[in-house]
């Protein structure tokens, strides 16, 4: 059991959209992000998502509406929700979702992270 400081842990990578884990529990993987500009359309069949700003703002496009976030916020796009994250600036974000959940969803492309590191 330990302490886990999130601005030290942004701190040791600098790619974006490749999620890396930083906790675990209950069959779920906590994560941290960072993003900038768009991603793709996507949803989850079986998983809930959590997107909770750290640093900067982020849209969650939905088809039938944005939902911005700023430092601090969270949404949960439900499963099976079609999604659409951007970024305008560079944004953290700590992710809590189950463990299979794939970053792409229904989608596979050159930004699908198959296997996630630990940091």
């Amino acid at each position: 059991m330990q302490k886990i400081n999130l601005k030290e842990k942004l701190g040791r990578f600098t790619d974006l959209w490749s999620p890396k884990i930083v906790g675990e529990l209950n069959g779920q993987h906590v994560k941290l992000v960072k993003l900038s500009g768009e991603f793709i359309w996507h949803h989850h069949e079986a998983d809930d998502e959590l997107f909770l700003v750290v640093k900067g703002r982020l849209c969650i496009k939905l088809r039938e509406r944005d939902v911005w976030l700023q430092e601090g916020e969270f949404f949960i796009v439900p499963k099976g929700v079609e999604h659409k994250p951007v970024a305008e600036e560079e944004t953290h974000v700590l992710l809590f979702e189950p463990i299979s959940t794939l970053n792409t969803g229904d989608q596979r492309n050159e930004r699908t992270v198959e296997k996630l590191e630990w940091v």
